[in-house]
């Protein structure tokens, strides 16, 4: 019984790692998007901000803004209105290795200049 509840923990702990796992993404060299949100996720596993930016062509991209839990982003100052539809925002953080336009967020700026842990 021991080890079955041994090998249970050890398969849920490689989960959980597993699923928090940042090796999707390029934390060492942080970017930085400006953009207007388009839609917003507040939900587990993560929190999602869909951002509409215009790129160095002119061009607007839409970029996921993956970010914490819902609980971690209120402990950090954060609701689920923080961010809405039609504000303007700038996120920091890691960028897809895949090419992907999509960050895992470290910070997120506000249009008041409030910067706020994500």
């Amino acid at each position: 019984m021991l080890i079955r509840i041994v090998c249970c923990a050890a398969l849920l702990a490689t989960a959980v790692f597993a699923h928090h796992a940042l090796a999707g993404y390029d934390m060492t060299n942080p970017v930085t998007v400006k953009g207007v949100v388009e839609r917003v996720e507040w939900a587990n596993p993560h929190v999602h901000v869909y951002v509409s930016v215009r790129n160095g062509k002119g061009d607007v991209e839409e970029w996921v803004i993956e970010m914490d839990p819902p609980d971690l982003l209120l402990r950090n100052g954060w609701t689920s209105t923080t961010v809405k539809p039609g504000d303007t925002i700038t996120c920091t953080g890691g960028r897809a290795k895949s090419g992907a336009l999509t960050m895992r967020c470290t910070t997120v700026k506000l249009a008041n200049g409030e910067e706020l842990r994500s």
